[in-house]
Parts: structure tokens; sequence; C-alpha cells
């Protein structure tokens, strides 16, 4: 049997790697300078396809999401999902960036017994401000979903999202804000139910040390049309299902983020409902991430 190089040696060797802060050399020219000490801000954790900050960057992010649904809501209580992703970030310009934010493979259990491909979701990013002294940074993008996942594990729907997002440091202490509208492009191809949906998301983390970082984290998912087909629930960023008559979902996220070295950052978050009703699918969410950066 050949030799097999695990995720735990990639990370290893990533942060050996990362022995100094560098500026980013966009792909197509330009130089961006690297934030640096307590300048530096930790990505969000919580809500991976939808919540972005306004940083311009290149680095991978391989996510591992422990989802349990609300028993209220779908029953019984051991209903569960796990979502097995990677996200790919690239600066293309200073202030341009590609980012691959949805993909890979859902396993549910319980209630509903299926599992397949997500759908893939890809748009780009515009940082429109930029003050380092002030630290504050604004953003705004465009993206687009395409019907790549499996039907059976209730994926197979096309969207259109658009985004803004605000960051504004001060010192040690960094806050942000992202607003998405997903618009459903599905039709009448749509086989689970789909529909529009607002969802904001707000962050805050504190840089401790080189080293940790605490993050508090709320995500809010609000249904804004009905569809024919949809059932009365909300999927928030789990599932789009139409949600017909579904009430707001409101989560909670408490984590933090442990550094390697300068390139390679282990990411932990858990989350929890905030709203209480039958028509919310949410649950508790345990949601783990490792974070690369060029």
């Amino acid at each position: 049997m050949g030799s097999r190089i695990t995720p735990l040696a990639l990370v290893a060797a990533a942060a050996l790697s990362g022995s100094a802060f560098a500026d980013l050399q966009p792909i197509f020219g330009g130089t961006l300078k690297a934030l640096e000490g307590n300048h530096q801000v930790v990505a969000p954790v919580t809500s991976p396809y939808y919540h972005e900050n306004s940083m311009v960057t290149t680095d991978v992010r391989v996510w591992y999401v422990y989802h349990k649904f609300n028993s209220d809501a779908i029953g019984p209580a051991s209903s569960t999902a796990s979502v097995y992703a990677a996200q790919v970030r690239v600066a293309l310009t200073e202030s341009l960036q590609l980012v691959a934010y949805k993909d890979g493979y859902l396993d549910m259990n319980g209630a509903v017994e299926t599992d397949g491909w997500n759908d893939v979701a890809a748009g780009i990013k515009w940082q429109f401000l930029r003050d380092e002294a002030n630290q504050l940074y604004a953003a705004a993008g465009v993206g687009y979903e395409f019907r790549f996942g499996e039907s059976s594990a209730l994926q197979n729907d096309s969207e259109v999202r658009l985004w803004a997002s605000i960051d504004k440091g001060f010192d040690r202490l960094h806050t942000g804000a992202t607003l998405n509208y997903r618009i459903s492009t599905s039709g009448a191809n749509d086989d689970n139910g789909n529909c529009d949906v607002l969802s904001w998301h707000l962050r805050a983390d504190y840089r401790v040390s080189d080293l940790f970082s605490p993050v508090v984290e709320v995500n809010g998912y609000h249904i804004i049309n009905d569809s024919s087909t949809g059932l009365a629930l909300n999927g928030a960023d789990v599932l789009n299902l139409g949600g017909t008559g579904a009430d707001a979902t409101v989560s909670a996220g408490l984590g933090a983020e442990f550094r390697l070295g300068n390139s390679v950052a282990l990411r932990g978050a858990y989350e929890f409902a905030l709203t209480d009703n039958t028509t919310d699918l949410f649950g508790t969410r345990l949601t783990f991430s490792v974070v690369y950066t060029f």
C-alpha cells in the first residue's frame, strides 16, 4: 500500500511554511498589503455559504458541519445532517476576489434518510472601501448557484445571490455585518420547493493573542415569497424548501479561532436557534473549519 498524506500532515506542513507575513500578489497584478498584528480579522465561522466579510484574500477553507434539526419542526429528535465541503477564494486584483462558496456532500439521517452532492455556487466580490488607518472595509458581491446537486439530497436548485458587507475594527476588537438577497431562478424546474430569501449576519472577534481569538456571530433568515410546492419550514442556510408560511430563523454562534503560524487557522463554533417556532428547522449545529491562506 502506498503512503497517504493526511489532512493533519497538510496542516502541519502549511503551518511550518507560514513563518512570516507576506504581501498578497493578485493574479492580475498589483500588491495587496497583508493585515498584521491586532488588525488581523477572523473570517466568518458560521453560515459558511452566505456569511462573507469584506476582505480580499487568497485561501482555501475546508468545512465539516454537524446539524441537529429542530424536533418540533421535523421530528424525531435524532434527525441530523452532516456536510463536508471546501471553499476557494482567489484575489484577482487588489479589490476583486473570486469566491467559490458552495459545494460539498450532504448526508441526512433520521426523519429523512438521504445523501448526495450539494449544488455549486461561485461569485465575484468587490472591495470598494479599504481604510486601513481606521480599520474600515466594505464590499459587495454577486454570485450564482448552479443546479449541480442531487434532488434526492434536497438540492438541484438555482439562484442568484446579491450581497454587501461592512467591517470595522477597534484595535483588537473586530466587528462586521453582511446582508444577502437570494433570488430563486429554478422556475418550473423546481424539484423540492424554492423561494427568495433575505439573510443577515453579524460578527465580532477579539484578538487575545497571536494564537487565539474568541468569536460571536448572529445569523438571521427571512422567507420573502412562498413556493407553490414548498413546505411550511424555514431551512435557513441548510436547505431551501420553499418556506410556505414559515417564520424567520435567527441563530447565534459561539466559537474561536486557533492559529498555527501565519498561514493556518483552526476554527470551531457551537450554534443554536434564538427563535422558537415549529417552522424553524435549525435546531443546533457544530461547525469546524481549517483555513489555509496563501
